[in-house]
């Protein structure tokens, strides 16, 4: 396995984009709801500290917008203790899971920490998973690692789309959305999501069921918001490439506020955001 690349001078510049659209006035002069941004935690010290930069982009992207890290586990400030004190500031919260899929997190410990504090006015957003931002910053890191166009045309390669696992079956069913829509991406290459706890199949398992169809340049595609143990055991496994986590990539943070817009207009009754103006969020 290669170490993870530095972006290099010789990448070719990536296409300008459109100014990120104001957004609604959410914030605290317009007393919108809170974002708090809920993590998993890690022991990885360069965890936190990539999903402080990713916030850091949110709050680019939306100025005025309150935006809050909290943890469910493992690092400072755990959720509880953050919801805790929006509930003390009387405001409202919106939880915008730093996480790509449906599992135990999601649904038992995001509405476990609500329901410990009645009187706090907050829902839930959904899951990272799937959409089409996440693809685009599955496909661009990639690419940083080293994927070409003419991988995507070759009959040799194919992708490993790494996660970390849970034996919720509706967590499995997104990754293989996911997975289908990185395929059809990257050309029609072969993608196989694959699992670092909880559910088979294993990234190991995964390169080996590619190698059988005649895949043998494999890349793992690093469906993780941030660095730690699991992202880090993917792609060990790596036989050609891997892909860093998403982190802070600018259409992580897009989607980020894309799940709050969604949650806070569902709370209002009002609409959700067209489809056409994704690319400007």
């Amino acid at each position: 396995m290669q170490p993870f690349p530095q972006p290099s001078a010789q990448l070719p510049a990536a296409a300008p984009r459109p100014a990120p659209a104001p957004g609604p006035a959410y914030g605290p002069a317009a007393g919108g709801p809170v974002l708090v941004a809920v993590g998993h935690g890690s022991r990885d010290p360069r965890a936190r500290a990539t999903l402080a930069r990713l916030l850091d982009r949110v709050r680019e992207l939306r100025p005025g917008l309150d935006v809050r890290l909290a943890h469910i586990e493992l690092n400072a400030p755990l959720l509880g203790d953050v919801l805790a004190r929006v509930a003390a500031e009387g405001r409202e919260a919106v939880l915008v899971p730093l996480l790509l899929a449906p599992g135990h997190h999601v649904t038992h410990d995001l509405p476990a920490a609500l329901a410990a504090l009645p009187g706090l006015r907050a829902r839930a957003a959904d899951p990272l998973g799937p959409h089409p931002l996440l693809v685009e910053a599955l496909a661009d890191r990639l690419a940083l690692a080293g994927w070409t166009p003419a991988d995507s045309a070759s009959r040799s390669t194919g992708v490993v789309l790494a996660s970390a696992g849970s034996r919720d079956p509706r967590s499995a069913a997104v990754l293989r959305r996911i997975a289908a829509a990185l395929g059809e991406r990257l050309g029609g290459t072969p993608v196989l999501p694959a699992y670092a706890s909880a559910a088979a199949p294993t990234v190991p398992e995964a390169v080996a069921a590619l190698a059988a169809r005649g895949r043998h340049r494999t890349a793992v595609a690093s469906c993780f918001t941030a660095p730690g143990l699991f992202a880090a055991r993917a792609a060990a496994h790596a036989p050609w490439i891997a892909a860093e986590p998403l982190g802070a990539h600018p259409a992580l943070a897009r989607l980020v506020l894309h799940r709050y817009d969604d949650a806070a207009r569902a709370r209002t009754g009002g609409p959700a955001i067209p489809a056409r103006e994704l690319a400007a969020i």
